[in-house]
């Protein structure tokens, strides 16, 4: 088991970011955006580097295939943010608070989410390599159809995951404070799970391989 790399950001000084709005395309480098209220504002093919976002509101901001690299997101909260197909590369995200988040098809390498509570996190056909999970709570996240390789899941709990379709490789579970998968337990060949989580999963593997499991 090849464990994840995890980023190793050492942001420059930062210059406060106060141009108002997002704009399609923009080009944000070495920036500060505290307490910015984006919700709503369109953002989608931008490229953030060297950036912090710090209690940010993010609800239905467009992202779209944004790059955010070698940046911080922490405190940032909202709902519907739309991060399709975006790259996240050496990023951190802490303590943020985020419903129905849209990453579906977004490749994410190094990357660090730590604490708060992300629910209904679309991954669908994203690619995430060298991702770490730790002490956070992910409700319902949608890994269908995305590779997952070298993911950690550390002192997290991870309710109703959808693995349908996904590939796995190098994913270590055994961290987890809490493991429930809701579909796509087949698809678990390529992580290491620990004995008891093993236990816990055996009712949904029989049920996957066809075994009766009586007296």
């Amino acid at each position: 088991m090849k464990a994840a790399r995890r980023p190793e950001l050492r942001l420059p000084a930062l210059e406060r970011y106060d141009g108002g709005g997002l704009e399609p395309d923009g080009d944000y480098d070495g920036l500060e955006f505290r307490e910015a209220d984006l919700a709503g504002e369109d953002g989608g093919g931008a490229r953030f580097m060297d950036c912090a976002l710090r209690e940010c509101v993010l609800d239905e901001t467009r992202l779209s295939r944004a790059r955010l690299l070698d940046s911080v997101l922490s405190g940032v909260r909202g709902v519907g943010t739309d991060l399709a197909e975006a790259t996240l590369r050496d990023v951190e995200l802490t303590d943020a608070r985020l419903g129905g988040t849209q990453l579906h098809g977004a490749g994410l390498e190094r990357v660090l989410v730590r604490g708060g509570k992300l629910d209904f996190l679309n991954l669908r056909g994203s690619r995430l390599k060298d991702v770490v999970f730790e002490g956070c709570v992910l409700v319902e996240p949608d890994f269908g159809g995305a590779r997952l390789e070298r993911v950690e899941f550390v002192d997290c709990t991870l309710k109703g995951a959808d693995l349908s379709g996904a590939t796995l490789k190098d994913v270590d579970l055994r961290g987890a404070a809490s493991l429930e998968i809701a579909r796509g337990v087949d698809r678990l060949s390529g992580a290491v799970v620990s004995t008891a989580q093993l236990l816990d999963l055996a009712p949904a593997l029989a049920g996957e391989l066809g075994i009766r499991v009586e007296g």
